[in-house]
């Protein structure tokens, strides 16, 4: 796993596997959000499973499959509510972290400087210059 901090409150990284779980239990996270569809990989393991393996170890997981690059308002305002109301600190994931990262910087975007995520972003390893350049 390759967890990046964006906030107190979240984290984003790659995919994960139920193998993970405990570990991720272990870092603190009390709560998962998959932004990646099922099947959107043969490598990838199904929601289900990972569900099935938070449950085991205390963790609670949310299932918002976000398709790669096809963002929009009304998906980072569901983020933004889900991270909200999930039990801190909460860990998102997609195929890079980078679905995830973005609906971050989206959600966001009405209570922070476009500077602010930006730096937040970029200290966790993901560019969002050319999301901004075009909002």
């Amino acid at each position: 796993m390759d967890i990046k901090t964006l906030t107190a409150n979240l984290s984003v990284t790659p995919q994960i596997t139920a193998s993970d779980m405990q570990a991720i239990k272990d870092a603190g996270f009390r709560a998962i959000i998959c932004n990646r569809p099922d099947g959107e990989g043969a490598d990838q393991p199904s929601f289900a499973e990972i569900e099935k393996a938070a449950s085991k170890v205390g963790i609670e997981a949310t299932y918002q499959p976000i398709v790669s690059g096809v963002v929009s308002d009304e998906v980072s305002a569901a983020f933004e509510t889900a991270t909200t109301n999930l039990p801190g600190p909460v860990l998102a994931y997609c195929r890079t972290g980078t679905r995830s990262a973005t609906l971050w910087s989206l959600s966001q975007a009405k209570t922070r400087s476009v500077a602010n995520i930006l730096a937040a972003t970029k200290a966790a390893g993901y560019d969002m210059g050319e999301w901004c350049a075009g909002s």
